[in-house]
């Protein structure tokens, strides 16, 4: 006795891949990147006290702490952020695939430069904006990727579970500006406060902690 086969896997272009492969594959990126912050946590070793306290030698660390925190902060609203566009999605095509890969490539290079930050914080010079400035531009590539695979998901009807309104595709879009517009900022305060600059990357990392698709989840 045979069965009829899924609608939609009838109308299913041959192009067209799961949402679950993109998924388990970013996955493990954002895994890899949000470990590799930790490294970057040194344990000062008793020969390098130099008369300092532990207590003392932990404190001055402070750097390396607040840039860690604030990555890890980052990477993992990213992460979040990520599947609930993916909730959006049945399927995806080789375009949406390759976008993904740029949004994973500017995450899994977030370590770097937060790791460089770390060392230059409080460098009396200006070695510490051209760090600061650095790790702003990273976050503002990361930004434009992410709005990049916003678009690719949602610009075909048919590849989503609901269709998504015109109006409530541009007003997600809004909520995504004002945080690029932010980040795009920070490279200037780069230059005048580089832990300023970090600080509102903590500010803007809670921004997004909030639904920013709410708009099309719910139009959907």
């Amino acid at each position: 006795m045979t069965t009829d086969p899924d609608p939609q896997q009838v109308r299913r272009p041959a192009t067209d891949f799961s949402t679950a492969r993109l998924e388990a594959f970013s996955d493990g990126v954002f895994a890899i990147a949000i470990t590799l912050l930790v490294l970057d946590l040194k344990v000062p070793e008793p020969d390098t006290l130099d008369g300092q306290s532990l207590a003392g030698a932990l404190a001055h660390q402070w750097p390396a702490y607040f840039a860690y925190l604030v990555s890890f902060l980052v990477i993992g609203i990213i992460w979040i952020n990520h599947h609930a566009m993916c909730a959006l999605a049945r399927r995806v095509d080789r375009r949406t695939l390759f976008t993904n890969l740029l949004l994973l490539l500017t995450v899994s290079v977030i370590p770097y430069p937060t790791r460089m930050l770390a060392a230059y914080l409080t460098a009396r010079n200006t070695d510490a904006h051209t760090a600061a400035a650095f790790y702003a531009a990273t976050m503002v590539a990361m930004g434009a990727a992410f709005s990049l695979l916003f678009l690719a998901f949602t610009r075909d009807a048919q590849a989503l579970h609901h269709p998504i309104p015109p109006a409530a595709r541009r007003a997600a879009m809004r909520r995504f500006s004002v945080g690029g517009i932010c980040y795009v900022a920070t490279i200037a305060l780069a230059y005048i406060s580089p832990v300023a600059m970090l600080a509102t990357h903590a500010a803007l990392a809670l921004y997004y902690c909030f639904d920013q698709l709410a708009p099309a989840r719910r139009a959907s």
